[in-house]
């Protein structure tokens, strides 16, 4: 079974391509939910509330974008933040995958969405890695609809999705429907088992 790194700039769908291998059958997971899953948790919480003080968890619950705010002000802030939560992901994503091993029958792939897969050096990892680009307006919508602008790929922390593509393993564009998304997902898959 084919272990898979999905990623794309912001904008590109990457989670509407992580949805569409789960319908065709992979073992997917996303990071950033599994991030989401962390900040949940006492351990990550309450090390952020130590570190950046009380007003990045109004009422005890982690406001990401204010953790962020803070993390990204300093290369010492950003590194401490990414010593905290890349562990814990990559712990959490082990478990995923050996449960995904043990599958009967196997899936097609197990697939984890990491939107910074290279920037990290994480895509060594892998025995493929996906890039899903999309052209430059439709992510400026589609980032501008969930409440984000592309403001410079997060201050230049991300790659550009051409680069990413270039580094991929395959290249999937997401300019149209979710189906002639999902059709050219199913070409990866066929792919990643032949």
């Amino acid at each position: 079974m084919p272990f898979v790194g999905l990623t794309g700039g912001m904008g590109s769908g990457k989670s509407t391509a992580l949805e569409a291998l789960r319908r065709l059958g992979a073992e997917v997971i996303s990071s950033d939910a599994v991030v989401h899953e962390l900040y949940e948790g006492e351990r990550l919480r309450d090390a952020v509330l130590a570190r950046f003080g009380p007003e990045v968890a109004p009422h005890g619950v982690v406001d990401r974008a204010a953790v962020a705010r803070r993390a990204f002000a300093s290369e010492e802030d950003r590194t401490w933040l990414e010593g905290q939560v890349w562990p814990l992901v990559g712990a959490r994503v082990a478990q995923w995958l050996e449960h995904a091993r043990a599958m009967r029958p196997a899936p097609p792939a197990a697939v984890v969405e990491v939107p910074l897969l290279f920037e990290a050096g994480l895509d060594q990892l892998y025995d493929a890695t996906i890039a899903v680009i999309s052209e430059e307006s439709l992510r400026r919508s589609r980032a501008a609809a969930r409440g984000h602008a592309l403001v410079d790929e997060r201050a230049a922390r991300q790659l550009s999705q051409e680069e990413k593509a270039r580094r991929a393993t395959f290249v999937v564009r997401n300019d149209g429907s979710e189906q002639d998304l999902e059709r050219e997902l199913s070409a990866v898959l066929g792919k990643l088992g032949g």
